[in-house]
């Protein structure tokens, strides 16, 4: 019987050849490129979308190299 979408079917089309893969080829790269950072909930709140999260701390980063700059020169 053929499967009607309403549930997975466990067996793979034959196009999809997975024989040679590698598992977590990739994941090293990735890992590195991405930092995935989870907000408490209070925090997430105040916070519509990533690049909001980003424009904040690119100024505190801003904030704390400006403050280390003017330490280094004291």
């Amino acid at each position: 019987m053929q499967n009607q979408g309403t549930e997975p079917d466990d067996e793979m089309l034959p196009e999809y050849d997975f024989s040679e893969a590698e598992v977590g080829k990739y994941a090293e790269r990735y890992a590195r490129a991405f930092r995935t950072v989870r907000l408490d909930p209070d925090v997430a709140e105040v916070f519509p979308s990533s690049e909001s999260v980003n424009e904040v701390l690119r100024a505190v980063a801003g904030a704390i190299r400006a403050r280390d700059a003017r330490v280094k020169t004291s």
